[in-house]
């Protein structure tokens, strides 16, 4: 008998010891006891210049064995209040096909949502966000809340629409995502053509460029996103690229500038009461970082998520939840 009754917790035990799942949750592939599905999605083949960040949900899972359990700032318990668990991959038997490779993530997040499973997922490249979409938002569109450098609203790229530069485009074009209900946030970079993303605005996505968002400030933007998305059933992406290089710099597509990691976890922080149904962080691509520290951002991004997410569920089904 150990010494230490808290380590009959495998959560609590030591965190370089045991199996590195998302945040030491238990695995889980039986879908029937899972409140939230902790989820990776191996997948870089909608890159349109650096790849890596297939191996994204591998070194999240290891870093976020630094992840405690309870959020210090809202006291929320996510594995207190829901059963968290992780799910394992939509990993792609097909993966020099992209539009099958995206119909097979899709089916899996089919799968989780008939299920009543709730998804918060890494990525993988943000073409991966278009199939998620697809599992969970078929029945109507979702609202967004989208963290990123870029608006990911453009169209065909070297003979493709299905990249990691158009997922949202291409989402609501299928019905899926509510321009009128998506806000962005962190815009900026150099770019080719002064229209590139003429699709956000025409459709009707709030977009914040970096510039606005630093006029505005941390408070006034998380006013601005709950206005947009009001009541109705929200995803949040955060595409790492958001953030300033200096935090994240092991990405596909970094852009000088950015949010800091602060401001990031207090805008997620402040997105608690929203109708959120799933979230995802994308874009780690750990060859670009061998310290690890862009995998240890995702975590915390990818754990500030899942607080949020698991209030959401838990209000939804009347659970217990955290002190208000």
């Amino acid at each position: 008998m150990s010494d230490y009754p808290e380590f009959t917790d495998p959560m609590k035990r030591p965190r370089y010891v045991g199996l590195p799942t998302f945040m030491r949750a238990p695995y889980a592939e039986d879908l029937a006891d899972v409140d939230i599905g902790l989820a990776g999605i191996p997948f870089d083949g909608g890159v349109t210049n650096r790849p890596g960040a297939r191996h994204g949900p591998r070194e999240i899972r290891n870093q976020s064995s630094l992840i405690r359990t309870i959020n210090h700032a809202s006291t929320i318990a996510p594995h207190r209040i829901c059963r968290v668990a992780d799910v394992g991959d939509a990993w792609v038997e097909k993966p020099f096909a992209l539009e099958s490779a995206l119909a097979e993530i899709a089916d899996f997040y089919r799968k989780l949502h008939a299920a009543g499973v709730t998804p918060v997922s890494a990525g993988g490249d943000h073409s991966v966000t278009l199939p998620v979409m697809r599992g969970i938002a078929a029945d109507r569109p979702v609202g967004m809340v989208h963290f990123d450098a870029h608006c990911d609203t453009g169209d065909d790229y070297l003979g493709s629409k299905f990249h990691h530069g158009a997922p949202f485009r291409r989402a609501v074009e299928e019905g899926l995502l509510d321009p009128t209900r998506t806000i962005q946030i962190g815009i900026r970079g150099s770019v080719n053509d002064p229209d590139i993303w003429k699709f956000s605005h025409d459709s009707g996505m709030r977009v914040i460029y970096i510039e606005e968002f630093y006029e505005l400030g941390v408070k006034a933007v998380i006013e601005e996103a709950r206005r947009v998305v009001g009541d109705g059933p929200t995803y949040v992406s955060f595409d790492v690229d958001g953030l300033d290089p200096v935090y994240a710099p092991g990405t596909g597509t970094p852009e000088v500038g950015g949010f800091t990691t602060v401001e990031a976890q207090m805008m997620i922080r402040g997105l608690r009461g929203l109708n959120l149904v799933g979230g995802d962080v994308v874009e780690v691509a750990p060859p670009f970082d061998p310290s690890g520290n862009t995998a240890m951002v995702g975590a915390t991004v990818m754990f500030e998520i899942l607080c949020v997410v698991a209030d959401a569920v838990a209000a939804r089904r009347n659970l217990p939840r955290a002190a208000e």
